[in-house]
């Protein structure tokens, strides 16, 4: 169901990086079915852009150039008019790449993609942060649970530095320009429906996915927290954690937190699934309410 008061909020024409990625894909397609109209670039491996449904180009993001071309119409065929930017494309997870190239590409992308919006005049810009800011992987253990946006970044990784840094870039960009609205989402282990059938698996061993206190988001739920995001009309940079209303487990997220991190003080009774990543905030100033559970497409007990 649509919301016509959300829609009448959100930018006529949007800019998505990593459009062709996970979650990516799930945002183009639902700010399209919103009534978007969204460019959609990612730097696609040498695919046609022609191969790609919609409108795409593709974007070196670590090319100041090529960014701004996107944003202002300077790409034949491509209009200008881009009211708003999600930044989804980064490399996308620590150990994938060494860690001074990891740093190299989602650093200059990402400063890249803030200093072409403000070049541009776009005043809404929504880009991923991410749940490593945390603290993951969790080997020192979280100060409380739920965890939530009210302590600082502790980055553990060359990726998750990056992604705190990210954080603290968006607030100065807002301190040079006060009207810039700058959102910065720190999403959960995206997750497609065919990815739920291993999770029933999970909860023979806690210890598997204790590295996130056991969180995901479903990509089309990541989806509709862009959506607000872009929505959102409070000046300034803030930061937000998106994640689905449960755990991956069929235990309990009391009895996990018992016996996993039995000296963290948990500060509120839990729910029995309860995500331990707090999307409090997200709901009371986003108004984002996730729609979707593996527990809808498997059956928890594995049968």
């Amino acid at each position: 169901m649509t919301d016509p008061v959300l829609e009448s909020a959100l930018p006529r024409r949007v800019v998505v990086t990593g459009a062709t990625g996970k979650l990516g894909r799930a945002v183009v397609a639902h700010l399209r079915d919103v009534g978007v109209d969204v460019l959609a670039v990612d730097r696609a491996g040498g695919r046609d852009p022609r191969d790609v449904d919609g409108e795409f180009l593709v974007v070196d993001l670590t090319d100041y150039g090529q960014v701004v071309e996107a944003f202002t119409g300077g790409a034949d065929e491509h209009s200008g008019d881009v009211e708003g930017v999600v930044h989804l494309a980064a490399v996308p997870a620590p150990g994938l790449l060494p860690n001074a190239t990891t740093f190299a590409n989602n650093s200059a992308a990402t400063y890249n993609v803030f200093a072409a919006a403000r070049a541009a005049g776009i005043k809404r810009v929504v880009w991923a942060s991410s749940e490593t800011v945390l603290g993951l992987p969790f080997d020192t253990p979280p100060p409380y649970a739920p965890v939530d946006e009210e302590y600082p970044p502790r980055p553990e990784s060359t990726y998750s530095l990056n992604k705190a840094l990210e954080e603290e870039m968006a607030r100065h960009f807002c301190r040079w320009d006060p009207d810039l609205v700058m959102v910065g989402l720190r999403f959960s282990n995206v997750m497609d429906v065919e990815d739920y059938a291993q999770f029933p698996s999970f909860d023979a061993d806690p210890q598997l996915r204790r590295w996130n206190l056991w969180g995901y988001i479903d990509a089309r739920d990541g989806a509709q927290a862009v959506e607000r995001a872009l929505a959102h009309d409070r000046p300034g940079a803030d930061v937000f954690i998106i994640a689905n209303a449960d755990t991956v487990m069929s235990r309990s997220s009391a009895g996990l937190m018992g016996e996993v991190y039995p000296g963290v003080e948990v500060r509120k009774k839990l729910g029995e699934h309860e995500t331990l990543l707090s999307i409090d905030k997200a709901r009371r100033l986003l108004g984002y309410q996730p729609q979707h559970s593996w527990r809808d497409h498997v059956d928890p007990t594995g049968g």
